[in-house]
């Protein structure tokens, strides 16, 4: 592989920097590189991230192809800056073997665009009746370390503890998608004055902050790690909040989503708001913000949830759950946290990068942008503003939430193990 000058880069928001690679690695990182022979990329002041990883993405493949497969899903996380995906594994068959892991695993290997880590499912077919096998998949050539019913809550408490036990053998992480079933039946929005004045089911707060209370205590009494998926209240911050100050081993995640928009949007009957966990209040909003600030929210996950267009062009009750992230996540950061003087460019890449390669035990990723580091890096142009287009998107579904909403920043180049993935905006 050639060597590649990356010339007048903002490492992490910083002074500009060039940074020389040198086939899969990091050669050197200074003030007036220069390197025979070299590709010269002109940085001209862009900020140089690690790159991106995103520790909840829905690739759909195998059964669902029709919204997305992992081709059109890493080329998106490509086109967003994305490095590594961690797959859920609410696919048909559901990822609840090894076979079906190495599946998927595979496929992303294949295609190239980034890598692909499969997570594996807590329970058989997402049933919730009987643990999968954990230590198969474990021990696969994926070599699963997180595991999650996402879609689904395990909300049997002995099942959750089970499982707790099981992945703490090895190192694992159970992600748990916090949502009590009987307090969520018929929900359709966030349970509010809005869902009052609409004449929608409810989705209470509690729902969330129940199954998150319960779940921090569990891996307090077995000793083991939880992750909290798409947290998305302010009295979930507080739980988690409390946790982390008893030494509890959790870890939580929000959505670019759940950091800009709110439950005020669903006014529009549009069920590209639909989602789940719901789009809640300007309160809650507020109080993520903050939370990933402080730290108590370790990091930003886009819950990339492809669907095609009949799922999502209907009446709002039978629309589908989910938006796409992948290809605008890291703007809505940048409006929503960077913008607003809440973190600088050094606490995206630890909310974006180095925490989420740490909590999903993703080798190779989440590394400092330093001398002998494997070259996993994103280039992004932060002066740049734009209104989102969704037909030229990489994935294969448009259910965005920010079609023709202008946004700030764009990734121009990402790179894997020193190979260009996104040059000048365009995929290679």
């Amino acid at each position: 592989m050639s060597k590649i000058l990356i010339r007048g880069a903002r490492v992490l928001g910083g002074e500009p920097q060039d940074v020389l690679i040198d086939g899969e690695v990091v050669e050197a990182v200074g003030g007036g590189l220069s390197a025979e022979g070299a590709e010269v990329v002109e940085a001209d002041g862009k900020v140089l991230l690690p790159g991106l990883v995103d520790l909840h993405t829905h690739l759909r493949e195998p059964g669902r192809e029709d919204s997305e497969t992992v081709l059109t899903g890493t080329r998106a996380a490509a086109t967003g800056g994305f490095t590594a995906v961690f797959a859920m594994a609410n696919t048909f068959p559901v990822a609840d073997t090894a076979g079906v892991v190495e599946q998927v695993w595979r496929l992303g290997r294949e295609h190239g665009y980034c890598d692909v880590q499969p997570i594996g499912a807590v329970t058989v077919g997402l049933e919730g009746r009987k643990l999968a096998e954990l230590g198969a998949m474990h021990e696969s050539a994926a070599g699963v370390t997180v595991f999650s019913d996402d879609g689904k809550c395990v909300d049997d408490a002995v099942m959750m503890r089970r499982a707790l036990e099981y992945v703490k053998a090895f190192g694992g992480v159970v992600a748990q998608h916090a949502q009590e079933p009987r307090l969520t039946e018929g929900a359709q929005m966030n349970e509010g004055i809005v869902s009052a004045e609409l004449g929608l089911g409810g989705w209470p707060a509690v729902a969330e902050e129940s199954i998150i209370a319960r779940d921090v205590l569990l891996a307090e009494h077995v000793g083991s790690r939880v992750h909290i998926c798409h947290l998305s209240t302010a009295g979930s911050v507080e739980i988690v909040r409390w946790a982390k100050s008893r030494g509890i081993d959790v870890t939580a995640e929000v959505t670019p989503h759940h950091l800009l928009l709110t439950d005020e949007l669903v006014r529009s009957y549009d069920p590209v708001y639909k989602v789940n966990p719901p789009l809640r209040t300007e309160r809650d909003v507020d109080a993520l913000r903050e939370a990933l600030a402080d730290g108590t929210i370790d990091i930003v996950a886009t819950d990339h949830a492809p669907h095609p267009h009949e799922d999502k062009d209907c009446e709002w009750a039978a629309a589908a759950m989910g938006m796409v992230g992948l290809e605008t996540a890291l703007s809505v950061v940048q409006e929503t946290m960077v913008e607003t003087g809440l973190l600088d460019w050094a606490g995206v890449a630890d909310r974006m990068s180095h925490a989420p390669a740490r909590i999903g035990r993703a080798q190779g990723h989440g590394r400092p942008v330093s001398a002998g580091e494997p070259a996993n890096l994103t280039l992004v142009d932060t002066a740049y503003r734009g209104s989102v287009d969704p037909a030229g998107f990489a994935s294969r579904s448009r259910n965005t939430p920010y079609a023709g909403r202008e946004l700030p920043g764009r990734v121009t180049h990402t790179w894997l193990r020193g190979k260009a993935t996104l040059v000048d905006g365009k995929l290679t």
